[in-house]
């Protein structure tokens, strides 16, 4: 990884330290993210959380279900320290389990984990090829029936949803420095080439058309700090009734590993 990417997520660490904000502000997305995974976990799995920051999410997912047990890898240090205070505070410190770890090279045997699920974290990869050796050391350690949840952000959403907001005359969105949206155009071939089978759970687009267009159209959004703005709210909602149209860059792909 590019130490300037490491650098950031250690100084977001400091910043924000035991608080969701660690790994991003929109608390509504991570919520959308969170149980979209949780969709594909059930109770006495032994899980991997490949990249949890903070642990806040893996926490969420302790109390979703009863597992046996929940295992967290970070590659900053700093994040892994403020995971172990979560941890210290939560009420399932007995199967939690943080340290820091590289993605690229898991320190698991094979076929270690029931499920295995990435947030946000291939795209800070700074390219193809390291994120394809994430995404098959998640397939190695998981065991074969097992399931892996790539939760990450994608490159073709990004660019629809740009062209509504060039459509409605507004700036464009940006990849930040430390990201490398993933084209789902090129991971579905790198499953198909491997014989996996997939699926793609589109969890957020009307989320994003709410948050990051209707709230620059429908609303005085300056005045709101960050993700405050009550129109996320209303979007977060429809959400979870309806979703689809692939303008949600948030989009999870789900591979079984075979027998």
């Amino acid at each position: 990884m590019a130490d300037f990417i490491l650098d950031f997520w250690n100084s977001n660490a400091e910043k924000f330290k035991l608080s969701h904000q660690v790994s991003w502000g929109d608390m509504n997305a991570i919520k959308l993210e969170t149980s979209n995974i949780s969709r594909h976990i059930k109770d006495g799995d032994n899980v991997l959380d490949a990249g949890c920051a903070n642990g806040f999410a893996a926490i969420m997912q302790c109390g979703a279900h009863k597992l046996a047990k929940m295992t967290g890898i970070d590659f900053s240090e700093s994040m892994i320290n403020y995971a172990k205070q979560n941890k210290a505070t939560s009420d399932y410190a007995g199967i939690l389990d943080f340290h820091t770890g590289d993605i690229r090279a898991l320190e698991f045997a094979d076929n270690s984990f029931d499920v295995v699920y990435t947030t946000r974290v291939i795209i800070n990869l700074p390219n193809w090829q390291e994120q394809q050796q994430a995404i098959d050391e998640c397939l190695r350690v998981v065991r074969p029936g097992g399931i892996v949840v790539f939760s990450e952000a994608f490159y073709e959403p990004f660019v629809r949803l740009n062209a509504l907001r060039m459509v409605a005359q507004l700036d464009p969105l940006v990849e930040h420095d430390f990201n490398r949206y993933i084209k789902k155009s090129r991971l579905e071939a790198f499953f198909t080439q491997n014989g996996l089978e997939y699926e793609c759970n589109d969890f957020s687009s009307l989320y994003y058309i709410g948050s990051r267009l209707m709230r620059e159209l429908a609303t005085d959004y300056k005045q709101y700090k960050g993700y405050e703005n009550p129109i996320n709210d209303d979007f977060y909602e429809l959400e979870l009734k309806y979703s689809g149209g692939d303008f949600g860059i948030q989009q999870a792909y789900v591979v079984k590993k075979p027998l």
